[in-house]
């Protein structure tokens, strides 16, 4: 039988890493797929710099719209990152009848459902493995492995550039600042980190999640989205000292009401595995009825990783390209006609825990005054934690961790205090899940 034919649009970080796990595992790829899979054509802007990395058996172009209208190519891979060209490259190569892998988290948070609309009307497949936690294959376990299950929900450390700056921030007692500097140096963070750091890069892979969990279409625009750019080194010492760490958690869950879908910096339990899961490494906890808790742990980028990923995504498609359309794993695991329109609940329904810093003034009643707004706030505090004010200050740090309740009575609640004269600076308030 013929090889299957690829056409690779990028050759950088994914695109080369994917060419050389191609070449290099071919064997062990052929014996899993029942026929080879082979890189035809390739494209680059510098033209000259991607024959040095693919030789001269492969076509090397400049033109994307050279390989999407090739007729010898099966299968185009888009590694090309961004949405604008990214959606025109995929929707022309799935209107001319191709099947597409991408590793493009944002382009499909935010264009998948025209995109998976096309593919089915085309009678094509979209395989995404890699745009989610790199070469950790958890789109599918959700959508496979998991299929028996009623998800509950999910928490995810799906940003490695985040997660290596808390932890240096948490183990060296650094400020945002320093440690953004030396992981920049590192490689970690891109040289404008805006979507690591504020969150949107894992915002973007938690809506493709969270769609392929609870059957309904991908909305990025309605999740919650906060980052790390604010996060004080002095809340990661409290943290600890009460028992959590902080992480960047992308979270979904289900309700009576809605679906939960947000991103922001959370306090989690030590005792949790999650919590544990330090520098750039990603790891992505699913709750379901019938199994229980899962944890899926790797490394969530870097050249052979999310190439790892992309080549499962070859298989698959090299496995099912003559099966009838029909029969194929639907793009977000339930039936086009089963998908539910399932509200996204707007963050002031949100139900969780908090954390609550506020700079007072060391003098009786002050306690006394935020308990009680609290407690008409039907608010209830877990845990309280005074530290003494320094020898010749008269103003202290004051930590409360409450139980859960609902995020627009805490905004309530936070406003009177904010209002009280003897809280002295802006509160920080972040959140806490148990994830039990």
């Amino acid at each position: 039988m013929k090889p299957i034919k690829v056409g690779l649009l990028g050759l950088g970080t994914v695109g080369s890493g994917t060419f050389n796990v191609l070449r290099r595992n071919q064997t062990e790829i052929k014996g899993r797929a029942g026929r080879g899979i082979e890189v035809a054509m390739v494209c680059r802007r510098n033209v000259a710099l991607a024959k040095q990395i693919v030789g001269d058996s492969v076509a090397v172009t400049a033109d994307p719209f050279e390989i999407i209208r090739n007729p010898e190519i099966d299968i185009v891979v888009e590694t090309i990152g961004g949405c604008d060209l990214a959606r025109t490259l995929v929707l022309e190569a799935i209107a001319q009848g191709k099947h597409v892998v991408t590793a493009n988290k944002a382009l499909l948070a935010v264009h998948g459902t025209e995109i998976f609309a096309a593919a089915r009307d085309k009678g094509v497949m979209v395989a995404f493995e890699a745009a989610v936690a790199g070469g950790i294959p958890i789109i599918k376990a959700l959508r496979e492995g998991l299929t028996a299950n009623r998800i509950e929900w999910i928490a995810g450390i799906i940003n490695g550039t985040t997660n290596f700056i808390l932890s240096e921030m948490r183990s060296k007692g650094l400020d945002f600042g320093t440690v953004l500097k030396e992981a920049q140096r590192l490689g970690y963070a891109e040289a404008d980190p805006t979507f690591d750091v504020e969150g949107v890069d894992a915002a973007h892979k938690l809506t493709i999640m969270s769609a392929i969990a609870f059957g309904v279409p991908v909305q990025f625009d309605k999740a919650h989205v906060e980052g790390i750019s604010q996060l004080q080194a002095a809340d990661i010492k409290y943290a600890e000292q009460l028992g959590y760490r902080i992480k960047l958690l992308g979270l979904t869950r289900r309700r009576d009401n809605g679906i939960e879908l947000r991103v922001h910096p959370t306090l989690v339990p030590i005792s949790r595995l999650i919590a544990n899961v330090e520098g750039a490494m990603n790891a992505v906890v699913v709750q379901g009825d019938a199994v229980g808790t899962t944890l899926y742990y790797g490394k969530g980028a870097g050249a052979e990783p999310t190439a790892s990923a992309v080549i499962a995504d070859l298989v698959d498609i090299t496995r099912l390209h003559t099966a009838d359309p029909d029969h194929r794993v639907p793009h977000l695991a339930f039936q086009p006609d089963a998908m539910s329109d399932t509200a996204i609940l707007p963050m002031t329904e949100v139900l969780t825990s908090y954390y609550l810093r506020l700079r007072v003034a060391d003098e009786a009643g002050v306690l006394s005054s935020i308990t009680t707004i609290l407690a008409e706030g039907d608010i209830s505090i877990d845990a309280v934690l005074q530290r003494e004010s320094a020898e010749g200050e008269r103003q202290t740090d004051l930590i409360i961790l409450t139980h859960q309740t609902q995020e627009g009575g805490m905004n309530k609640a936070l406003a009177r205090m904010q209002g009280l004269p003897t809280v002295l600076a802006p509160i920080v308030r972040l959140r806490k899940e148990e994830l039990a």
